[in-house]
């Protein structure tokens, strides 16, 4: 006889995934990524460089990577709750503190301290919402919990809308991220009312597997880290450049974020189709088509394309990136996480320095941009080539 659980008990993998979505809302989509929609302002208000603005964002991904890092360590068992809320606490606090300096050395303190908090946020609270999905064995509930990122974006361009057309100050959007980033951080507080379930192994892991298909696919997640960050840090400054309107700006946005929400849910059934490396290499193609668009097809359809490309792309080659490289090493999942995000983590903080330089030099973002693709076209040939091979 089927016994049908009691109603809170069917509901709570949804609401941890709700509390995920939350979390990378938070800590992502804001944190993270609402330096791109507020950038144009900054460098036009405070007559920044490109070159500085490529740092600023490459102290925020070295902040990601190390945050990352830490956090893949097992020091915080048992306290991954606390953690995960402390670090969106910071993420709030860091994103207002912006508004509340214009030197370039307090912004890049203030974006590494909040890379650390994206990334620590990101292990902590997927640690907690995976080991709840898995109990209940619906796991197909994890790309609603990566679809805020998506989400994170889509509301801070809708916040950044609102602030164009009363012609706020570029301060008032870190401010006001803030501000949105505390709600979200006390609608996690209430969702995820416990720590992970069935808490992962402490032990130690074997070492990785000297397989030359892992080299490679640590080699294309590093490709497209580099890749996709040029877009992901200079988009909207590409529309500013062409003249347009504020709002218009935050629209190119709102489509990136729109298009990521349900991503991952669409290529997941690619990937169960086919197989992981064809859906991540054939998504590292389809970015590359829209990083080149944004800059070679001209007006307002040029950076819509590279928009929608984008949102339906990065955070689909982010989880299967990672789920192909823990095929090649299944009992050290701890180790192919780090490894894997230091690789990612060295192309993102590459990408917008040398798009910085090449922005100055040529001054515009058409040489960036189509290096970019390039790469995005090399990281799909060289998953490609990681694939298992059939007999």
């Amino acid at each position: 006889m089927n016994v049908v659980p009691d109603p809170p008990l069917r509901l709570a993998p949804l609401r941890f995934a709700f509390s995920g979505m939350a979390a990378l809302a938070v800590a992502m989509g804001i944190g993270r990524f609402v330096y791109t929609p507020i950038l144009p302002g900054m460098m036009e208000g405070l007559g920044m460089s490109a070159s500085d603005a490529g740092l600023i964002a490459s102290a925020n991904y070295l902040g990601y990577l190390v945050g990352a890092l830490v956090g893949a360590g097992g020091w915080a068992h048992g306290r991954e709750r606390q953690v995960g809320l402390a670090s969106l606490a910071a993420s709030a606090a860091l994103a207002a503190a912006m508004g509340l300096f214009t030197g370039l050395i307090p912004f890049l303190v203030i974006r590494f301290l909040a890379g650390v908090a994206s990334a620590m946020t990101m292990v902590f609270m997927t640690s907690i919402v995976f080991s709840h999905l898995a109990l209940a064995r619906r796991n197909d509930l994890q790309a609603l919990h990566f679809g805020g990122t998506g989400l994170g974006i889509a509301v801070s361009s809708l916040l950044m809308m609102v602030l164009a057309t009363v012609h706020a100050h570029w301060t008032a959007g870190w401010y006001w991220s803030g501000v949105l980033s505390l709600a979200g951080l006390c609608l996690v507080a209430v969702l995820a009312d416990e720590g992970p379930v069935n808490g992962a192994n402490s032990g130690r892991e074997p070492r990785l597997p000297r397989d030359p298909g892992l080299y490679k696919i640590i080699f294309s997640y590093g490709l497209f880290g580099f890749g996709y960050v040029i877009t992901a840090t200079f988009l909207v400054a590409i529309v500013r450049q062409n003249g347009e309107t504020r709002v218009f700006e935050a629209l190119v946005w709102l489509v990136t974020g729109a298009a990521a929400v349900p991503s991952l849910f669409l290529w997941q059934k690619l990937a169960d189709r086919s197989n992981i490396y064809t859906a991540y290499a054939l998504s590292c193609l389809v970015e590359a088509v829209g990083v080149a668009a944004s800059v070679m097809i001209s007006g307002r359809p040029g950076p819509i394309i590279g928009g929608v490309l984008l949102g339906a792309t990065f955070m689909v080659q982010t989880a299967l990136g990672i789920q192909a490289g823990r095929q090649f090493a299944p009992l050290a999942t701890r180790r192919v996480f780090a490894i894997m995000t230091a690789s990612f983590g060295l192309g993102q903080i590459i990408g917008p320095l040398v798009a910085g330089i090449l922005v100055e030099w040529s001054g515009n973002y058409v040489s960036a941009s189509l290096l970019a693709a390039g790469v995005l076209v090399l990281a799909a040939a060289t998953a490609w080539w990681a694939a298992p091979k059939s007999p």
